[in-house]
Protein backbone atom coordinates (compact mmCIF):
# COMPACT_ATOMS: atom_id res chain seq x y z
CA UNK A 1 0.00 0.00 0.00
CA UNK A 2 1.45 3.29 -1.06
CA UNK A 3 1.48 6.44 1.57
CA UNK A 4 1.14 10.04 0.40
CA UNK A 5 3.15 12.43 2.65
CA UNK A 6 3.21 16.43 3.34
CA UNK A 7 5.74 17.54 2.45
CA UNK A 8 8.85 18.14 4.26
CA UNK A 9 11.51 20.24 4.98
CA UNK A 10 15.09 18.80 4.56
CA UNK A 11 15.74 18.39 7.75
CA UNK A 12 12.76 16.95 8.88
CA UNK A 13 13.43 14.42 6.14
CA UNK A 14 17.11 13.92 7.54
CA UNK A 15 15.67 13.22 10.95
CA UNK A 16 13.09 10.58 9.58
CA UNK A 17 15.49 8.54 7.49
CA UNK A 18 17.87 8.58 10.54
CA UNK A 19 14.94 7.20 12.71
CA UNK A 20 14.37 4.79 9.95
CA UNK A 21 17.63 3.44 9.86
CA UNK A 22 17.83 3.09 13.83
CA UNK A 23 14.65 1.08 13.35
CA UNK A 24 15.88 -1.14 11.00
CA UNK A 25 18.76 -2.01 12.63
CA UNK A 26 17.25 -2.96 15.67
CA UNK A 27 15.31 -5.11 13.37
CA UNK A 28 17.88 -7.34 12.99
CA UNK A 29 18.37 -9.03 16.15
CA UNK A 30 17.28 -12.31 16.13
CA UNK A 31 19.43 -15.19 16.99
CA UNK A 32 20.40 -18.15 15.03
CA UNK A 33 17.37 -20.57 13.96
CA UNK A 34 14.99 -17.43 14.27
CA UNK A 35 15.36 -16.77 10.55
CA UNK A 36 11.69 -17.88 9.95
CA UNK A 37 9.98 -15.95 12.61
CA UNK A 38 9.36 -12.48 11.76
CA UNK A 39 9.87 -9.94 14.82
CA UNK A 40 7.94 -7.00 15.71
CA UNK A 41 9.59 -4.48 13.70
CA UNK A 42 9.54 -6.37 10.74
CA UNK A 43 5.23 -6.77 10.56
CA UNK A 44 4.15 -5.17 7.56
CA UNK A 45 4.57 -1.51 7.32
CA UNK A 46 0.88 -0.71 5.80
CA UNK A 47 -1.10 -2.21 8.33
CA UNK A 48 -1.72 -0.18 11.61
CA UNK A 49 1.41 2.16 11.03
CA UNK A 50 1.52 6.36 10.29
CA UNK A 51 3.07 8.13 8.11
CA UNK A 52 6.16 8.70 10.40
CA UNK A 53 6.35 4.42 11.54
CA UNK A 54 5.48 5.52 15.35
CA UNK A 55 3.84 2.73 16.88
CA UNK A 56 2.33 2.41 20.59
CA UNK A 57 2.25 -0.84 22.37
CA UNK A 58 -0.85 -2.73 23.52
CA UNK A 59 -1.85 -2.70 27.08
CA UNK A 60 -2.16 -6.68 27.01
CA UNK A 61 -0.24 -8.35 29.88
CA UNK A 62 1.70 -11.01 29.20
CA UNK A 63 4.53 -10.50 26.45
CA UNK A 64 7.30 -12.17 26.46
CA UNK A 65 10.57 -11.36 25.32
CA UNK A 66 11.23 -12.70 22.06
CA UNK A 67 7.66 -12.72 20.28
CA UNK A 68 6.19 -9.93 18.04
CA UNK A 69 4.72 -7.39 19.79
CA UNK A 70 1.01 -6.39 19.61
CA UNK A 71 1.02 -2.32 17.89
CA UNK A 72 -1.08 0.36 17.19
CA UNK A 73 -0.73 3.88 15.50
CA UNK A 74 0.39 6.36 18.21
CA UNK A 75 -2.09 7.73 20.02
CA UNK A 76 -4.39 5.02 19.44
CA UNK A 77 -7.29 4.38 21.94
CA UNK A 78 -7.98 0.90 22.83
CA UNK A 79 -10.53 1.69 25.16
CA UNK A 80 -12.22 3.47 22.26
CA UNK A 81 -15.42 0.36 21.97
CA UNK A 82 -15.49 -0.12 25.80
CA UNK A 83 -18.99 -1.18 26.40
CA UNK A 84 -19.32 -3.27 23.16
CA UNK A 85 -20.38 -6.78 23.61
CA UNK A 86 -19.38 -9.10 21.02
CA UNK A 87 -20.47 -13.20 20.77
CA UNK A 88 -17.95 -15.63 19.77
CA UNK A 89 -18.92 -19.19 18.56
CA UNK A 90 -17.28 -21.62 18.18
CA UNK A 91 -16.66 -25.64 18.34
CA UNK A 92 -15.24 -26.32 22.08
CA UNK A 93 -11.84 -26.55 21.38
CA UNK A 94 -8.57 -26.12 23.85
CA UNK A 95 -7.96 -22.33 22.63
CA UNK A 96 -11.67 -21.51 22.85
CA UNK A 97 -11.86 -22.83 26.71
CA UNK A 98 -8.37 -21.18 27.71
CA UNK A 99 -9.21 -17.33 26.29
CA UNK A 100 -12.83 -17.92 27.88
CA UNK A 101 -10.52 -18.49 31.02
CA UNK A 102 -8.38 -15.84 30.64
CA UNK A 103 -10.84 -12.99 28.91
CA UNK A 104 -10.11 -10.68 31.70
CA UNK A 105 -7.17 -9.75 29.82
CA UNK A 106 -8.61 -8.36 26.85
CA UNK A 107 -11.77 -6.79 28.91
CA UNK A 108 -9.98 -5.02 31.33
CA UNK A 109 -7.40 -3.54 28.20
CA UNK A 110 -10.39 -2.77 25.79
CA UNK A 111 -13.68 -2.27 28.25
CA UNK A 112 -14.62 -4.75 25.07
CA UNK A 113 -17.14 -7.36 26.91
CA UNK A 114 -16.85 -10.84 25.02
CA UNK A 115 -18.96 -14.45 25.39
CA UNK A 116 -17.94 -17.34 24.09
CA UNK A 117 -20.36 -19.64 23.52
CA UNK A 118 -18.73 -23.21 22.52
CA UNK A 119 -20.64 -26.29 20.80
CA UNK A 120 -19.74 -29.17 18.73
CA UNK A 121 -18.82 -28.16 15.29
CA UNK A 122 -22.03 -29.44 13.33
CA UNK A 123 -24.11 -27.36 15.91
CA UNK A 124 -21.34 -24.38 15.43
CA UNK A 125 -22.10 -24.53 11.30
CA UNK A 126 -25.97 -24.81 11.51
CA UNK A 127 -26.16 -21.69 14.03
CA UNK A 128 -23.54 -19.52 11.93
CA UNK A 129 -25.56 -20.61 8.62
CA UNK A 130 -28.66 -19.48 10.26
CA UNK A 131 -27.13 -15.98 11.54
CA UNK A 132 -25.86 -15.52 8.05
CA UNK A 133 -28.72 -16.97 6.01
CA UNK A 134 -30.83 -13.64 8.46
CA UNK A 135 -28.21 -11.32 8.39
CA UNK A 136 -28.34 -10.62 12.13
CA UNK A 137 -25.08 -10.83 13.41
CA UNK A 138 -26.09 -12.55 16.20
CA UNK A 139 -22.54 -13.69 16.49
CA UNK A 140 -19.63 -11.01 15.46
CA UNK A 141 -17.06 -13.66 15.83
CA UNK A 142 -17.26 -16.68 13.79
CA UNK A 143 -14.76 -20.01 14.51
CA UNK A 144 -15.33 -20.79 10.48
CA UNK A 145 -14.07 -24.07 10.03
CA UNK A 146 -12.59 -24.78 6.37
CA UNK A 147 -14.82 -27.15 5.33
CA UNK A 148 -18.26 -26.77 6.94
CA UNK A 149 -18.64 -22.85 7.05
CA UNK A 150 -15.56 -20.45 5.30
CA UNK A 151 -16.25 -22.65 1.86
CA UNK A 152 -20.16 -21.96 1.96
CA UNK A 153 -20.13 -18.71 3.85
CA UNK A 154 -17.09 -16.75 2.88
CA UNK A 155 -18.89 -14.01 1.16
CA UNK A 156 -20.55 -13.74 4.89
CA UNK A 157 -17.20 -12.52 6.79
CA UNK A 158 -15.22 -9.90 6.18
CA UNK A 159 -11.74 -9.84 4.41
CA UNK A 160 -9.90 -8.82 6.87
CA UNK A 161 -7.15 -7.02 4.80
CA UNK A 162 -9.37 -4.18 5.57
CA UNK A 163 -8.38 -3.79 8.61
CA UNK A 164 -5.08 -4.76 8.42
CA UNK A 165 -4.08 -2.16 6.11
CA UNK A 166 -5.87 0.52 8.02
CA UNK A 167 -3.48 2.85 9.08
CA UNK A 168 -6.10 3.85 12.15
CA UNK A 169 -6.04 0.12 13.68
CA UNK A 170 -3.92 -2.01 15.00
CA UNK A 171 -1.66 -4.66 12.48
CA UNK A 172 -1.50 -8.50 13.04
CA UNK A 173 1.85 -8.65 15.26
CA UNK A 174 4.45 -10.00 13.59
CA UNK A 175 2.70 -9.88 10.17
CA UNK A 176 0.44 -12.78 7.76
CA UNK A 177 4.20 -14.01 7.65
CA UNK A 178 4.60 -15.68 11.47
CA UNK A 179 1.76 -17.49 10.53
CA UNK A 180 2.53 -21.39 9.87
CA UNK A 181 2.02 -20.80 5.79
CA UNK A 182 0.08 -24.26 5.23
CA UNK A 183 -2.22 -22.94 7.84
CA UNK A 184 -2.71 -19.57 6.58
CA UNK A 185 -3.55 -20.82 3.43
CA UNK A 186 -6.08 -23.56 4.98
CA UNK A 187 -7.89 -21.52 7.06
CA UNK A 188 -7.68 -17.73 5.52
CA UNK A 189 -8.50 -18.20 1.58
CA UNK A 190 -11.57 -19.08 0.03
CA UNK A 191 -11.37 -18.98 -4.19
CA UNK A 192 -8.15 -16.50 -3.95
CA UNK A 193 -5.61 -15.17 -2.03
CA UNK A 194 -6.72 -11.87 -2.65
CA UNK A 195 -9.07 -11.88 0.81
CA UNK A 196 -8.27 -12.88 3.98
CA UNK A 197 -10.98 -13.80 5.62
CA UNK A 198 -10.14 -15.52 8.84
CA UNK A 199 -6.94 -15.69 10.73
CA UNK A 200 -5.47 -19.54 12.01
CA UNK A 201 -6.49 -20.41 15.55
CA UNK A 202 -5.85 -23.79 16.05
CA UNK A 203 -3.82 -26.78 14.20
CA UNK A 204 -4.46 -29.96 15.17
CA UNK A 205 -2.80 -32.41 12.76
CA UNK A 206 -2.92 -36.28 12.33
CA UNK A 207 0.38 -37.95 12.60
CA UNK A 208 1.64 -41.26 13.87
CA UNK A 209 1.95 -42.16 18.16
CA UNK A 210 3.66 -45.09 18.74
CA UNK A 211 4.88 -47.13 21.95
CA UNK A 212 8.40 -46.38 21.97
CA UNK A 213 9.09 -48.90 24.79
CA UNK A 214 6.79 -51.34 22.53
CA UNK A 215 9.46 -50.48 19.52
CA UNK A 216 12.39 -50.34 21.38
CA UNK A 217 11.94 -53.32 23.17
CA UNK A 218 11.20 -55.55 20.19
CA UNK A 219 13.30 -53.68 17.77
CA UNK A 220 16.32 -56.25 17.18
CA UNK A 221 14.05 -59.46 17.44
CA UNK A 222 11.83 -57.69 14.25
CA UNK A 223 14.83 -56.65 12.25
CA UNK A 224 16.19 -60.32 13.01
CA UNK A 225 12.68 -61.34 11.01
CA UNK A 226 12.24 -58.53 8.81
CA UNK A 227 15.51 -57.36 7.71
CA UNK A 228 14.62 -53.15 8.76
CA UNK A 229 14.28 -51.12 10.97
CA UNK A 230 10.89 -51.22 12.19
CA UNK A 231 10.97 -47.50 13.90
CA UNK A 232 8.61 -44.77 12.53
CA UNK A 233 10.12 -42.54 10.75
CA UNK A 234 10.13 -39.96 7.29
CA UNK A 235 11.11 -43.78 5.27
CA UNK A 236 8.45 -45.60 7.05
CA UNK A 237 6.16 -46.73 4.02
CA UNK A 238 2.25 -48.17 4.82
CA UNK A 239 3.00 -51.24 3.02
CA UNK A 240 6.12 -51.44 6.16
CA UNK A 241 3.01 -50.18 8.52
CA UNK A 242 1.11 -52.88 7.86
CA UNK A 243 3.64 -55.77 8.21
CA UNK A 244 4.65 -54.35 11.08
CA UNK A 245 0.99 -54.17 12.56
CA UNK A 246 0.79 -57.83 11.75
CA UNK A 247 3.87 -59.01 13.01
CA UNK A 248 3.05 -57.49 16.35
CA UNK A 249 -0.57 -59.27 16.20
CA UNK A 250 1.08 -62.42 15.78
CA UNK A 251 3.58 -61.88 18.83
CA UNK A 252 0.74 -60.92 21.05
CA UNK A 253 -1.38 -63.90 20.20
CA UNK A 254 2.02 -66.02 20.87
CA UNK A 255 2.17 -64.60 23.60
CA UNK A 256 5.21 -62.63 23.31
CA UNK A 257 4.43 -59.08 23.83
CA UNK A 258 2.23 -58.16 26.23
CA UNK A 259 2.67 -54.55 26.77
CA UNK A 260 -0.02 -53.91 23.92
CA UNK A 261 -2.92 -55.49 22.77
CA UNK A 262 -3.34 -54.65 19.03
CA UNK A 263 -0.51 -53.59 16.41
CA UNK A 264 -2.43 -51.15 15.16
CA UNK A 265 -5.74 -48.73 15.42
CA UNK A 266 -7.44 -46.20 13.23
CA UNK A 267 -10.21 -43.72 13.52
CA UNK A 268 -12.42 -45.77 10.66
CA UNK A 269 -16.23 -45.34 12.11
CA UNK A 270 -18.83 -44.33 9.84
CA UNK A 271 -18.07 -40.62 10.65
CA UNK A 272 -16.33 -38.01 9.15
CA UNK A 273 -13.31 -39.19 11.29
CA UNK A 274 -13.33 -42.25 8.20
CA UNK A 275 -12.70 -39.59 5.73
CA UNK A 276 -9.68 -38.08 7.57
CA UNK A 277 -8.13 -41.48 8.33
CA UNK A 278 -8.52 -42.22 4.63
CA UNK A 279 -7.47 -39.05 3.39
CA UNK A 280 -3.80 -39.53 5.11
CA UNK A 281 -3.58 -42.69 2.42
CA UNK A 282 -5.15 -41.48 -0.80
CA UNK A 283 -2.61 -38.24 -0.63
CA UNK A 284 0.18 -40.30 0.23
CA UNK A 285 -0.97 -42.64 -3.46
CA UNK A 286 -0.72 -39.40 -4.88
CA UNK A 287 -4.25 -39.39 -5.31
CA UNK A 288 -7.06 -36.62 -4.59
CA UNK A 289 -10.63 -36.10 -4.48
CA UNK A 290 -11.12 -33.66 -7.35
CA UNK A 291 -9.10 -32.89 -10.79
CA UNK A 292 -9.32 -29.07 -9.56
CA UNK A 293 -5.93 -27.30 -8.60
CA UNK A 294 -5.00 -25.37 -5.73
CA UNK A 295 -8.67 -26.85 -3.63
CA UNK A 296 -6.50 -27.35 -0.39
CA UNK A 297 -4.93 -24.47 -0.36
CA UNK A 298 -7.21 -21.34 -2.17
CA UNK A 299 -10.49 -23.45 -3.07
CA UNK A 300 -13.12 -23.14 -5.65
CA UNK A 301 -16.75 -22.79 -5.82
CA UNK A 302 -16.69 -25.73 -8.71
CA UNK A 303 -13.56 -28.60 -7.65
CA UNK A 304 -14.04 -30.35 -11.30
CA UNK A 305 -14.40 -33.89 -11.77
CA UNK A 306 -13.90 -36.90 -9.32
CA UNK A 307 -10.33 -38.30 -9.51
CA UNK A 308 -11.15 -41.00 -7.50
CA UNK A 309 -11.57 -43.48 -9.89
CA UNK A 310 -7.60 -43.29 -10.93
CA UNK A 311 -5.67 -45.91 -10.80
CA UNK A 312 -3.94 -44.00 -7.68
CA UNK A 313 -7.19 -43.71 -6.01
CA UNK A 314 -7.85 -47.06 -6.28
CA UNK A 315 -4.95 -48.59 -4.92
CA UNK A 316 -5.19 -46.11 -1.86
CA UNK A 317 -8.60 -47.73 -1.15
CA UNK A 318 -7.31 -51.32 -1.72
CA UNK A 319 -4.23 -50.62 1.11
CA UNK A 320 -6.60 -48.41 3.26
CA UNK A 321 -8.55 -52.05 3.15
CA UNK A 322 -6.12 -53.87 3.71
CA UNK A 323 -4.70 -51.72 6.84
CA UNK A 324 -7.81 -52.10 8.49
CA UNK A 325 -7.75 -55.76 8.55
CA UNK A 326 -5.21 -56.13 10.53
CA UNK A 327 -6.32 -53.07 12.74
CA UNK A 328 -8.00 -53.44 16.32
CA UNK A 329 -11.19 -54.78 15.93
CA UNK A 330 -12.91 -51.48 17.53
CA UNK A 331 -11.77 -49.27 15.08
CA UNK A 332 -15.04 -49.28 13.05
CA UNK A 333 -16.45 -48.24 16.13
CA UNK A 334 -13.82 -44.65 16.87
CA UNK A 335 -14.14 -41.45 15.88
CA UNK A 336 -10.82 -39.59 16.41
CA UNK A 337 -12.00 -39.38 20.62
CA UNK A 338 -12.55 -43.34 20.20
CA UNK A 339 -8.44 -44.27 19.01
CA UNK A 340 -7.23 -41.56 21.26
CA UNK A 341 -8.43 -42.98 23.99
CA UNK A 342 -7.79 -46.47 23.28
CA UNK A 343 -4.15 -46.03 22.47
CA UNK A 344 -4.46 -43.92 26.22
CA UNK A 345 -5.69 -47.16 27.52
CA UNK A 346 -2.59 -49.29 26.45
CA UNK A 347 -4.50 -51.03 23.78
CA UNK A 348 -2.66 -49.79 20.41
CA UNK A 349 1.34 -50.31 19.31
CA UNK A 350 0.59 -47.16 16.86
CA UNK A 351 -1.88 -44.99 15.19
CA UNK A 352 -2.34 -41.96 13.37
CA UNK A 353 -3.97 -39.68 15.76
CA UNK A 354 -4.70 -36.24 16.17
CA UNK A 355 -1.15 -34.96 17.94
CA UNK A 356 -2.76 -32.55 20.65
CA UNK A 357 -3.65 -35.85 21.97
CA UNK A 358 -0.63 -36.04 23.97
CA UNK A 359 -1.52 -34.13 26.82
CA UNK A 360 -4.02 -37.06 27.50
CA UNK A 361 -1.67 -39.65 26.83
CA UNK A 362 1.16 -38.23 29.22
CA UNK A 363 -1.31 -37.12 31.84
CA UNK A 364 -0.92 -40.42 34.52
CA UNK A 365 -5.10 -39.75 35.86
CA UNK A 366 -6.33 -40.33 31.92
CA UNK A 367 -3.72 -42.62 30.46
CA UNK A 368 -1.48 -45.94 30.83
CA UNK A 369 1.14 -44.99 28.09
CA UNK A 370 2.45 -41.50 30.19
CA UNK A 371 5.79 -41.04 29.39
CA UNK A 372 6.66 -44.00 27.02
CA UNK A 373 4.53 -42.10 23.72
CA UNK A 374 6.48 -40.67 21.04
CA UNK A 375 5.58 -39.30 17.09
CA UNK A 376 6.67 -39.81 13.79
CA UNK A 377 5.07 -38.12 10.57
CA UNK A 378 2.57 -40.93 8.62
CA UNK A 379 3.97 -43.32 6.78
CA UNK A 380 4.43 -42.64 2.87
CA UNK A 381 3.20 -43.97 -0.38
CA UNK A 382 4.22 -43.93 -3.78
CA UNK A 383 4.26 -40.47 -4.06
CA UNK A 384 4.86 -38.87 -0.16
CA UNK A 385 3.84 -38.82 3.09
CA UNK A 386 0.31 -37.07 3.56
CA UNK A 387 -0.43 -35.23 6.84
CA UNK A 388 -4.01 -34.50 7.64
CA UNK A 389 -4.67 -30.47 8.86
CA UNK A 390 -7.74 -30.06 10.86
CA UNK A 391 -7.43 -26.65 12.04
CA UNK A 392 -9.40 -23.71 11.76
CA UNK A 393 -9.15 -20.04 11.38
CA UNK A 394 -11.38 -16.91 13.19
CA UNK A 395 -13.53 -14.34 11.29
CA UNK A 396 -15.51 -11.31 11.82
CA UNK A 397 -19.78 -11.20 10.44
CA UNK A 398 -19.65 -8.63 7.93
CA UNK A 399 -23.59 -8.11 9.18
CA UNK A 400 -21.86 -6.81 12.48
CA UNK A 401 -21.92 -2.96 12.78
CA UNK A 402 -19.29 -0.86 11.80
CA UNK A 403 -18.44 -0.34 15.69
CA UNK A 404 -18.74 -3.69 16.06
CA UNK A 405 -16.46 -5.26 13.22
CA UNK A 406 -13.52 -3.00 14.59
CA UNK A 407 -14.01 -4.36 18.23
CA UNK A 408 -14.00 -7.97 16.72
CA UNK A 409 -10.67 -6.65 15.31
CA UNK A 410 -9.09 -5.99 18.17
CA UNK A 411 -10.21 -9.05 19.89
CA UNK A 412 -8.79 -11.37 16.65
CA UNK A 413 -5.58 -9.24 17.08
CA UNK A 414 -5.19 -10.14 20.58
CA UNK A 415 -6.83 -13.98 20.02
CA UNK A 416 -4.46 -15.03 17.06
CA UNK A 417 -1.54 -13.31 18.42
CA UNK A 418 2.01 -14.88 19.29
CA UNK A 419 1.47 -13.61 23.14
CA UNK A 420 -2.05 -15.50 23.11
CA UNK A 421 -1.21 -18.40 21.24
CA UNK A 422 1.78 -19.18 23.74
CA UNK A 423 -0.80 -18.31 26.87
CA UNK A 424 -2.90 -20.89 25.17
CA UNK A 425 -0.52 -23.23 24.83
CA UNK A 426 1.05 -22.96 28.76
CA UNK A 427 -2.60 -22.87 29.71
CA UNK A 428 -3.94 -25.76 32.49
CA UNK A 429 -7.57 -25.61 30.56
CA UNK A 430 -5.77 -25.67 27.16
CA UNK A 431 -2.85 -26.68 25.39
CA UNK A 432 -3.47 -25.88 22.02
CA UNK A 433 -0.29 -25.95 19.61
CA UNK A 434 0.24 -22.31 18.50
CA UNK A 435 -0.18 -21.49 14.56
CA UNK A 436 2.92 -18.57 14.83
CA UNK A 437 6.63 -19.81 13.96
CA UNK A 438 7.85 -17.16 16.78
CA UNK A 439 6.11 -19.21 19.53
CA UNK A 440 7.98 -22.32 18.29
CA UNK A 441 11.40 -20.71 18.15
CA UNK A 442 11.13 -19.39 21.46
CA UNK A 443 13.66 -21.28 23.91
CA UNK A 444 11.56 -22.61 26.55
CA UNK A 445 9.00 -24.36 23.92
CA UNK A 446 11.79 -25.71 21.72
CA UNK A 447 12.99 -27.45 25.47
CA UNK A 448 9.31 -28.64 25.62
CA UNK A 449 9.82 -30.51 22.12
CA UNK A 450 12.28 -33.07 24.23
CA UNK A 451 11.14 -35.77 26.01
CA UNK A 452 11.88 -35.52 30.27
CA UNK A 453 12.62 -31.94 30.43
CA UNK A 454 10.74 -29.69 32.88
CA UNK A 455 9.33 -27.57 29.65
CA UNK A 456 7.83 -31.25 28.58
CA UNK A 457 5.96 -31.78 31.24
CA UNK A 458 4.47 -28.19 31.66
CA UNK A 459 3.93 -28.37 27.80
CA UNK A 460 3.06 -32.28 27.15
CA UNK A 461 1.25 -31.09 23.62
CA UNK A 462 5.10 -30.03 22.25
CA UNK A 463 5.86 -33.82 22.56
CA UNK A 464 4.69 -34.47 19.20
CA UNK A 465 6.04 -31.13 17.48
CA UNK A 466 8.85 -32.07 16.11
CA UNK A 467 7.18 -34.82 13.80
CA UNK A 468 4.01 -31.85 13.53
CA UNK A 469 6.45 -28.91 12.39
CA UNK A 470 7.44 -31.50 9.22
CA UNK A 471 4.05 -32.48 8.76
CA UNK A 472 3.33 -28.67 7.85
CA UNK A 473 5.57 -28.36 5.51
CA UNK A 474 3.43 -27.60 2.07
CA UNK A 475 5.53 -31.05 0.72
CA UNK A 476 4.09 -32.77 3.53
CA UNK A 477 0.64 -31.57 4.95
CA UNK A 478 -2.30 -33.09 3.38
CA UNK A 479 -5.58 -30.16 3.08
CA UNK A 480 -8.79 -31.25 2.23
CA UNK A 481 -10.60 -29.41 -0.38
CA UNK A 482 -12.40 -26.54 0.38
CA UNK A 483 -15.30 -26.51 -1.83
CA UNK A 484 -18.96 -25.59 -1.40
CA UNK A 485 -20.25 -29.05 -1.36
CA UNK A 486 -17.57 -30.52 0.49
CA UNK A 487 -20.20 -31.59 3.48
CA UNK A 488 -22.44 -33.30 1.39
CA UNK A 489 -19.48 -35.50 -0.40
CA UNK A 490 -18.11 -35.94 2.86
CA UNK A 491 -20.46 -37.97 3.49
CA UNK A 492 -20.81 -39.92 0.60
CA UNK A 493 -16.98 -40.89 1.24
CA UNK A 494 -17.54 -41.99 4.77
CA UNK A 495 -20.44 -43.67 4.13
CA UNK A 496 -19.34 -45.75 1.08
CA UNK A 497 -15.88 -46.35 2.70
CA UNK A 498 -17.67 -48.03 5.63
CA UNK A 499 -19.21 -50.48 3.53
CA UNK A 500 -15.86 -51.25 1.63
CA UNK A 501 -14.63 -51.97 5.56
CA UNK A 502 -17.76 -53.98 6.22
CA UNK A 503 -16.97 -55.96 2.74
CA UNK A 504 -20.32 -55.18 0.86
CA UNK A 505 -18.74 -53.64 -1.79
CA UNK A 506 -14.82 -54.01 -3.69
CA UNK A 507 -12.49 -50.90 -3.15
CA UNK A 508 -13.13 -50.16 -7.25
CA UNK A 509 -16.93 -50.10 -6.62
CA UNK A 510 -16.24 -47.86 -3.67
CA UNK A 511 -14.25 -45.29 -5.34
CA UNK A 512 -16.26 -45.93 -8.44
CA UNK A 513 -19.71 -45.51 -6.74
CA UNK A 514 -17.81 -41.90 -4.34
CA UNK A 515 -17.35 -40.64 -7.97
CA UNK A 516 -20.53 -40.79 -9.50
CA UNK A 517 -22.31 -39.30 -6.61
CA UNK A 518 -19.52 -36.95 -6.12
CA UNK A 519 -20.10 -35.44 -9.89
CA UNK A 520 -23.44 -35.45 -9.31
CA UNK A 521 -23.40 -33.66 -6.29
CA UNK A 522 -20.50 -30.74 -7.88
CA UNK A 523 -22.50 -30.96 -11.01
CA UNK A 524 -19.25 -32.04 -12.54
Amino acid sequence: MKRKFSPLSAVSIVMVCVMLALSACSSSSNSPGQASAPSASAATTPAGGTASGATSEAPFEGWVEGLPKIEAPAGFNWRQFEGTKLNFISENTPPSSALAANIRIFEDATGIEVNIEQSNLDLVAEKVGLDFNAKNANYQIIYADPYQILTKHSRNLVDLNTFNNDPSLPHIPGGTEDFIESQLQADGYMGDTEHLYTLPYDSPTMVLAYRKDVFDKYKDQFMKEKGYDWTPSANLTWEQYYEIASWINEKVKAGVITEVKYGSGHEAKQHDALQCDFSNVLGAYGADYFEGENLGSVGAAKPGKSLLTSPEAIEAAKMYKKLLEVAAPGSTTWDWTGVAEAFAAGELAMAPIFHENNAMFEDETKSKVAGKVAWSVLPKGPKRSANLFGGTGIGISKYASEKEQKAAWLFLVWATSPQAQYMILKSKEAGSTPTRHSVYNLPDVQKGMEPGTEESKAMPNLLPMKAVLEAWKLENVYMRPKVPQWPQVDTIIYTELSKMLFNKQSPEDTMKTIAKKSDEITGA
